[in-house]
């Protein structure tokens, strides 16, 4: 290897090259992504709304829904950026043992993966791959710090948010960037949309069409940024990265055995503070979600409680996960996860469109008809089906068609789609 790194284009991961555990780990994530998202963004359940319906089964459902905040809300979305992390740092590994400047094809990397995010966002605005691409290039320059400084800084972007809620109850003055997205939002849907109101807003999904659809969701872009600012949500990501990356630089993942102690702890730290901050963090999302946006003090709690659960129980079912992946019966069975990870992109656009299809009155007009007990069984069922359809598809093809498209913009020629 030579000393000094060169600006040549890696080349593509083979398959048999990959990180089979972290693709099961990337499986795992898009499934909680995808329940949590039937929830929040595509099936528009609420309680206050008391209706009816075979779908709806209010006492099941009351109970089932605090379960999702407790175990589901922002868990999983902090494991995928664990993951997204811990990529950047192989590609840097594989750069340096291959003598090669590994940014530039980052940079490309990142930039193919924020035009596949905004196109995603033009399906649905509750998009995060756009965001993490924005995210991925202020993660770069960390790379040259130390593992210590990179997880310290990490933890401190965690925390963080506590501090920035309570400094905006103090001077809302700080709000402003969320403030002019949601103003900048509101103005555009006026004059675009027609849309004056959140009960216009959801009038345009459950009767639109999806011309009208696909107008709303552009406009979306700038409510769901003011949101994305006025939850913190760019340090705590960034945080998640800045650990990831050190994750993928020093090997953990390979050296379990020598790390049990460690990862017992990890699960320890999160069943003794991680499980008791998220079960208030459920109570305060379901009996005071709305002071959290008024910025009061149950605002407040509800932030210190999410710092101090969330990623706690994240790492919880990552070391779970690390661990069982270490036998033989937990290694065959969480494998079977591999080939939805392997194809995740794909997956997660294929989620959109489902949940588009089945919710949205342009397609089978199920918002609001839906309770947690059933969208809950439906996830389920769509994630057993990907199971089955990614791997039916990596029998023939080495990639998913989005992950194609991606590796062949990134390294600037058609990779080979079909297995010879």
């Amino acid at each position: 290897m030579t000393n000094q790194l060169t600006d040549q284009r890696l080349s593509p991961v083979l398959s048999a090259d990959r990180e089979t555990f972290m693709d099961v780990l990337r499986g795992f994530a898009i499934l909680g992504i995808f329940l949590a998202n039937l929830g929040t963004g595509f099936s528009w359940y609420s309680e206050d709304a008391h209706l009816s319906g075979p779908l709806l089964l209010p006492y099941w459902d009351h109970k089932i829904k605090f379960l999702h905040a407790m175990f589901i809300e922002g868990k999983f979305y902090s494991i995928f950026s664990l993951l997204f992390g811990w990529g950047i740092a192989l590609q840097v590994k594989r750069g340096i043992a291959k003598g090669t400047d590994a940014v530039p094809t980052i940079r490309r990397r990142l930039l193919f993966m924020l035009l596949l995010g905004a196109f995603h966002l033009m399906l649905w605005p509750g998009d995060i791959v756009f965001f993490y691409a924005l995210l991925g290039f202020i993660l770069l320059p960390f790379r040259k710090f130390s593992d210590k400084t990179l997880l310290i800084t990490g933890g401190t972007f965690i925390l963080l948010p506590i501090l920035l809620y309570a400094a905006k109850m103090q001077w809302p003055v700080l709000n402003a960037p969320a403030g002019l997205l949601f103003d900048t939002g509101k103005q555009l849907d006026h004059s675009i949309n027609h849309i004056d109101s959140d009960a216009d807003f959801r009038n345009l999904l459950k009767n639109g069409d999806w011309w009208e659809i696909f107008k709303g969701n552009i406009v979306g872009f700038f409510g769901r940024y003011g949101y994305l600012f006025f939850v913190s949500r760019i340090p705590k990501v960034l945080g998640m990265f800045l650990i990831g990356y050190v994750v993928g630089r020093s090997d953990f993942y390979k050296k379990t055995d020598q790390y049990k102690t460690l990862l017992r702890g990890i699960i320890a730290f999160g069943i003794l503070v991680g499980l008791p901050a998220n079960y208030f963090l459920a109570k305060y999302i379901m009996h005071h979600e709305m002071d959290y946006f008024l910025l009061t003090a149950n605002g407040l709690y509800q932030t210190i409680f999410y710092a101090l659960g969330v990623v706690p129980l994240a790492m919880t079912y990552v070391a779970l996960m690390m661990l069982a992946f270490q036998t033989s019966v937990g290694k065959k069975i969480l494998t079977k996860l591999a080939p939805v990870g392997k194809m995740a992109f794909s997956n997660y656009i294929l989620q959109t469109l489902i949940g588009n299809f089945v919710f949205l009155g342009a397609g089978l007009g199920l918002m609001g008809q839906v309770g947690p007990v059933c969208y809950t069984v439906f996830g389920l069922i769509v994630f057993l089906f990907q199971i089955v359809i990614s791997t039916i598809w990596l029998r023939y093809f080495n990639f998913g068609p989005l992950e194609w498209l991606w590796r062949s913009g990134t390294y600037g020629k058609w990779q080979t789609l079909k297995k010879r």
